[in-house]
């Protein structure tokens, strides 16, 4: 049927494809030699490892008029078309009607096995080449070097099998390293080591130059943003090796090409808010619309907060189908963002059905009319590309939206240049091919994504430094040192999958394309090319377990080759050419003195490896002698930053003293409306709707401003929700409503004198009772310490008509591990002052090296050893169980602040324990559970 549809296809084009042309022209040749005019005298073919037979018969007849040179790197001098690979020996024996012949019989030749192996294609191409009438002139030449390099060379050449007759192995020298094979863990660390053989190479080898090395990969794309990393960021000079890359496709490359593919892939898409986000925060669109760094955070958090999911309104989401609902639309959002702007203070007060985000400052508003500018020029114009139009249309119209939306520099004009030129094409091609009908935007999409895949900046091959290139054919050129890195198993050589339906590649003929036999010529040719060291390597040991995985199985052949024909005088000839590296570069075996296979040039990794050498007997910590007192100011302390001190006292040295924020990181915007409410979603807005509830507000009341903020998911699931929420709200209210007054005091000024500190701050609300505190979860120990500080400071004032008890309540898990209603009532302190001024001296301890306080952790430890009189060991082993990560939970010791400061240490130690009860003892003496 394949014939059959083939000539059905050509006959409705009418025109001729390549194979009719082929024949016509043969027949004009063959026929009317006089018709042929204008063709050069010579014409000189280079580089071309091998010729499909359409191509060389062209070239046959074109030699009737002009003189045709070939140029072809023949590997052997010997005639080698007969000698068959390991593979196609076993293969014939084991054929029908073979069986029972012995060997000798089949008179069966592989020659050398290397060529026989890799050189399939090459073999069949010079074959071909035999059928014609062509003149040779050889031109080989043996090798008049004496290392392993050059013999497996010259075994090719002169088709030796040094498996066969009784030639003893050659011995090489030890100090011989023409061939060299790496064993790796990853990608980064190829390239590590690469970098450190290079300069090697350059120490032994005056007369060896950057120009000289060619560095090949199977994938470029993967290991340029290695190479980059490694070669281009080496500060120091006498290890600054110059090098380019080539062969990168432009398109992975560009971010102006990306970006551009980005905006055609949006018409019939979501308009997904990361997708719209990622094309605003492009370097050349940002230049465009004038959009800064810092206006891109603020865009973010407010995409984030205005819950902009999907879609540009309504009736874009009916186009797809679904239902056209406004909320988390982007129209939904960014009108949030416009009534905020005009009607600010507006809090949870709507406007016709929106409600306004209430944070715009007035110096936002130039970058939120930047933002509206970009999403209406996109949107408008991603909608008008639905529209099919003629290819010369298509070419206007997307050079006008190239210019509507990118700002090229001086480093990027020639990406815009390539954009330019593939859309003027479109308008050439249809001038060309006579086709004026129009076409949809899909197919435009995918001749623009293919044609700029596969197209390259068309520099970077021998610049004058070391070549980085991918291993394509015809890369035969000789260098005085070749690499090859990459050289996994799964790979190289490329596996081809050809199609179900696809005839030539199940009955093949000489000459036909394969991938699988082009890249084993290829590794042939890179091995003849090499003319003083051939340098491969390839991920050969797992990263995760430190696996052995297995090389590309060309390299496994050439170990092979080398280890049946080649010895030393010392060790295998394997453990000569062969080294297996270790998992990082600063490992201290690179840095050993004396003859070692393992080496580096880097001094920042010796330094690394000398710190692991010196074996310390306290480990380093990252604040390990404090810092220096802070200054007087910092004695003027604030409730709220005093609580927040004992939350997390070493988070508090490092943001406050030290400026790191180590829980800082760009949010992740989200593509899709919610279906649920998150943990921490649940504890905000309960948190919101438990303030609503004890100010007497009506909780439903409160809802069309919940659903207009699109923090609930839609319709029903969302009022399914709400309902919950409330009525767990209502019953923590009515629960707590008991210890309420009607009536509460004024929030009472905090201003105490405590042995050099000055407390300040505000407490509220009091009501003629008590203080109340209150947290609608689970209480944890920063929550008791919060309220146990301000009860401390409303006991110190002792003011007039003011109460001096306290009450938190809160949620806790029951013997179900349901969360049910908690209180806790806290009596009179009549030592307070002394026991704040306690606090306040660890408070000043914090500020200068990492207090060994954890509140969880020193809360069960003092628990247990006094609620539940438990020994010291056994609460201490409690406290451990909060400390240490389990299966089955995060441990306190897991905080990335707690890890900055101890590291692998115990803090656990007698300073803990001190602390702990130092803090929690009087906590628990004035502590009743209601």
């Amino acid at each position: 049927w394949q014939a059959v549809l083939w000539r059905e296809l050509v006959k409705e084009t009418g025109t001729m494809h390549r194979a009719a042309l082929g024949k016509a022209f043969l027949k004009a040749t063959g026929k009317f030699p006089t018709t042929i005019q204008s063709l050069p005298e010579r014409i000189s073919v280079f580089g071309i490892s091998a010729l499909p037979r359409f191509h060389i018969q062209i070239l046959e007849a074109i030699s009737r008029f002009s003189q045709i040179n070939l140029f072809l790197m023949n590997p052997c001098k010997e005639y080698w078309g007969d000698i068959l690979s390991d593979w196609e020996m076993k293969k014939t024996i084991t054929g029908k009607g073979r069986r029972d012949l012995a060997f000798e019989e089949l008179h069966m030749e592989e020659g050398n096995s290397l060529l026989a192996s890799m050189g399939v294609l090459g073999k069949d191409f010079f074959d071909l080449i035999n059928e014609y009438d062509c003149e040779e002139f050889p031109l080989f030449k043996d090798s008049e070097e004496n290392n392993l390099l050059s013999w497996i060379q010259s075994d090719i050449l002169n088709l030796r099998d040094r498996r066969q007759g009784s030639n003893a192995k050659e011995m090489i020298a030890l100090d011989d390293n023409s061939v060299q094979v790496h064993s790796c863990h990853s990608p980064m660390r190829e390239i590590e080591v690469l970098h450190d053989r290079l300069l090697d190479m350059f120490e032994t080898n005056s007369d060896l130059l950057p120009r000289d090395i060619l560095v090949m990969t199977p994938d470029i794309e993967t290991y340029a943003p290695y190479i980059q990393a490694v070669f281009g960021a080496t500060a120091d000079p006498s290890r600054k090796i110059p090098f380019s890359i080539s062969d990168r496709s432009i398109r992975k490359e560009s971010e102006i090409i990306t970006t551009f593919l980005a905006i055609l892939d949006l018409p019939g898409s979501r308009f997904a808010a990361s997708q719209i986000f990622a094309i605003l925060g492009s370097t050349p669109v940002r230049r465009k619309f004038d959009i800064t760094e810092a206006d891109l955070t603020l865009v973010r958090k407010w995409l984030t907060d205005t819950r902009i999911r999907w879609g540009i309104d309504r009736e874009d989401r009916s186009l797809l189908g679904l239902p056209a609902l406004a909320e988390n639309t982007w129209r939904a959002g960014l009108e949030r963002l416009i009534l905020g702007y005009a009607m600010p203070g507006q809090d949870e007060n709507m406007f016709n059905g929106i409600l306004p985000y209430d944070d715009i400052e007035g110096s936002n508003a130039s970058v939120l009319g930047r933002l509206l500018d970009f999403t209406d020029q996109l949107f408008t114009n991603v909608t008008s590309l639905g529209q099919p139009r003629t290819l010369n249309q298509w070419s206007k119209s997307l050079t006008e939206l190239l210019d509507r939306f990118f700002m090229p520099d001086e480093d990027t004009e020639r990406e815009m240049q390539v954009i330019r030129r593939t859309l003027n094409d479109l308008g050439d091609m249809q001038e060309i091919a006579d086709f004026d009908e129009e076409i949809d935007i899909n197919v435009i999409r995918w001749h623009l994504k293919n044609f700029l895949e596969t197209e390259g900046f068309g520099f970077g091959f021998i610049t004058g430094g070391v070549t980085f290139c991918a291993m394509l054919p015809m890369r035969s050129i000789p260098f005085k040192v070749i690499c090859c890195v990459g050289m996994n198993g799964d790979a190289y050589p490329r596996q081809a999958k050809p199609l179900g339906f696809d005839i030539i590649a199940k009955h093949p003929k000489p000459g036909d394309r394969s991938k699988r036999n082009d890249d084993r010529y290829l590794f042939l040719e890179a091995i003849l090319s090499a003319r003083k060291t051939l340098y491969i390597s390839y991920v050969g040991q797992n990263i995760q377990d430190n696996s052995i995985i297995q090389p590309s199985v060309v390299v496994s052949e050439l170990i092979d080759y080398i280890e049946q024909g080649f010895t030393t005088s010392e060790n295998t000839i394997l453990d000569h050419i062969f080294t297996k590296h270790r998992l990082q570069a600063f490992s201290p075996e690179y840095f050993k003195k004396g003859k070692n296979k393992l080496f580096s040039y880097s001094e920042e990794n010796r330094q690394a490896a000398q710190c692991i050498l010196e074996a310390r007997e306290a480990p380093i910590l990252f604040i390990s002698r404090g810092l220096s007192n802070p200054e007087e100011e910092w004695k003027t302390v604030d409730l709220t930053d005093l609580s927040t001190f004992f939350a997390n006292p070493s988070m508090f040295l490092l943001n406050k003293r030290l400026g790191i924020h180590l829980e800082e990181r760009a949010s992740i915007l989200e593509d899709r409306e919610a279906f649920d409410l998150k943990a921490l979603e649940k504890y905000l807005l309960n948190k919101k709707l438990l303030e609503k509830k004890l100010e007497g507000e009506n909780l439903k009341a409160f809802f069309p401003a919940l659903h207009a903020s699109g923090q609930l998911p839609h319709g029903t699931p969302g009022e399914c929700i709400f309902e919950e929420l409330s009525q767990g709200v209502e019953n923590f209210v009515e629960k707590t409503r008991p210890y309420i007054q009607e009536t509460n005091l004024e929030p009472l000024e905090i201003d105490l004198n405590i042995s050099g500190f000055r407390l300040t701050g505000r407490i509220k609300p009091i009501y003629p009772e008590r203080l109340l505190q209150y947290r609608y979860a689970r209480v944890k120990a920063r929550d008791r310490l919060k309220v146990w500080i301000y009860h401390l400071a409303l006991n110190s004032l002792m003011a007039d008509t003011y109460p001096r008890s306290s009450m938190l309540a809160g949620l806790e898990p029951d013997k179900r591990r349901d969360a049910v209603w908690r209180a806790w009532e806290y009596s009179p302190v009549e030592n307070s002052k002394n026991i704040l001024e306690s606090l306040l001296n660890e408070y000043w301890s914090g500020l200068i090296k990492p207090l060994h306080f954890f509140p969880d952790t020193s809360w069960t430890y003092v628990h247990t050893m006094l609620k539940k009189n438990k020994s010291e060991e056994d609460a201490l082993n409690s406290a451990r169980m909060i400390w240490e990560k389990t299966d089955y939970s995060r441990g306190e010791s897991e905080d990335a602040y707690y890890q900055l400061c101890f590291g692998n240490t115990d803090p656990l130690d007698s300073e803990f324990r001190r602390i702990a009860e130092q803090v929690f003892r009087p906590f628990l003496e004035h502590q009743k559970e209601i």
